[in-house]
């Protein structure tokens, strides 16, 4: 039996720009070698947090070069590919798989409601066309598109690269069908949940990890319960997973909440700019407060060097 290829924590990783929106070459790299230093199982770049949907088609091959070029196979990096146009995908994806890169991400198309059939030959016109590892990334919230378990499942009987799933999805139910109906004919198939909130729960379930944002500026918490978890150690798992909790309101200080991603990389010591691409905007004083807020609630230790927001100047956001 193959093993799961695709397991552990993989932070969605973020990308820096200048104020100008260019890429702050040396500010990735900063950032790049923190996730690396902290023990993440692996990268996923130019996804949601990656800001890729702000980006052309040269600049996403430009900064995918630069970051499996940088890396190095220190770990495995995976290049999010998604785009509405199956064409661009294939476009993307062979162009990830000649630089190198170790997998692909490959959201759903967005915009038009696809019917199972066309979602179906979206990533099999993909597949067919490149031989690199592919995951599915299933976020129906932001597109629309809801991908089933048995669709998932012929999918990854029907191509051999396709071999795991990002289930962003806020529905343990469907986590559990991944689990239970895709590992049943593919025990190799990673299912790796999207949202922090499940993270526990999927690997109870028997799934094999989480893409997330959350690691960028918590890889302490992620890596940390994944490890525990693994190591059998339930209540340590359980104790991280309380502070987590705290954190996943940071989704909804702002929207869309890459700003406020970024504000706490600051906050918690990362030596990088803030700046988003537009339409996205940068971090209000606002947002700043209640981010400080989360950090501190959860434990977490920040650095207010610089910072403009006093301590006594903040108040909690509620989910």
């Amino acid at each position: 039996m193959s093993e799961v290829k695709f397991r552990g924590v993989i932070p969605a990783v973020i990308t820096v720009f200048n104020e100008d929106g260019t890429f702050d070459w040396e500010g990735n790299k900063r950032l790049l070698d923190h996730l690396i230093k902290a023990g993440v199982h692996g990268l996923f770049i130019l996804g949601s947090s990656g800001e890729f949907m702000h980006m052309s088609t040269t600049e996403r091959k430009k900064f995918a070069e630069f970051v499996v070029e940088y890396v190095n196979k220190r770990v495995p990096v995976t290049v999010g590919t998604g785009s509405s146009s199956t064409a661009e995908v294939i476009e993307l994806t062979m162009h990830a798989q000649e630089i190198g890169a170790d997998a692909v991400g490959i959201i759903t198309p967005y915009y038009w409601i696809l019917s199972e059939e066309a979602l179906y030959n979206h990533y099999a016109s993909v597949a067919q066309a490149v031989d690199i590892p592919i995951i599915i990334y299933h976020y129906p919230s932001l597109t629309g598109q809801n991908l089933s378990a048995s669709l998932v499942a012929r999918l990854a009987l029907d191509f051999p690269n396709i071999l795991g799933i990002k289930d962003t999805i806020d529905n343990v139910a469907h986590l559990r069908e991944l689990v239970l109906t895709v590992k049943s004919v593919k025990p190799e198939f990673a299912v790796l949940a999207g949202y922090e909130d499940h993270i526990l729960n999927t690997l109870a379930l028997g799934g094999d990890g989480i893409i997330t944002a959350i690691t960028n500026f918590a890889p302490e918490l992620t890596v940390g319960l994944y490890n525990s978890f693994v190591a059998g150690d339930l209540d340590k798992s359980i104790s991280l997973y309380q502070k987590i909790r705290v954190l996943n309101r940071i989704y909804d200080v702002d929207k869309p909440s890459i700003a406020a991603i970024k504000e706490a990389c600051r906050l918690t010591g990362l030596d990088i700019q803030t700046y988003v691409r537009k339409p996205a905007v940068n971090a209000s004083r606002e947002v700043q407060r209640v981010v400080l807020q989360l950090l501190q609630e959860a434990g977490l230790e920040c650095n207010l060097t610089n910072c403009s927001v006093a301590k006594d100047d903040i108040r909690v956001v509620s989910r």
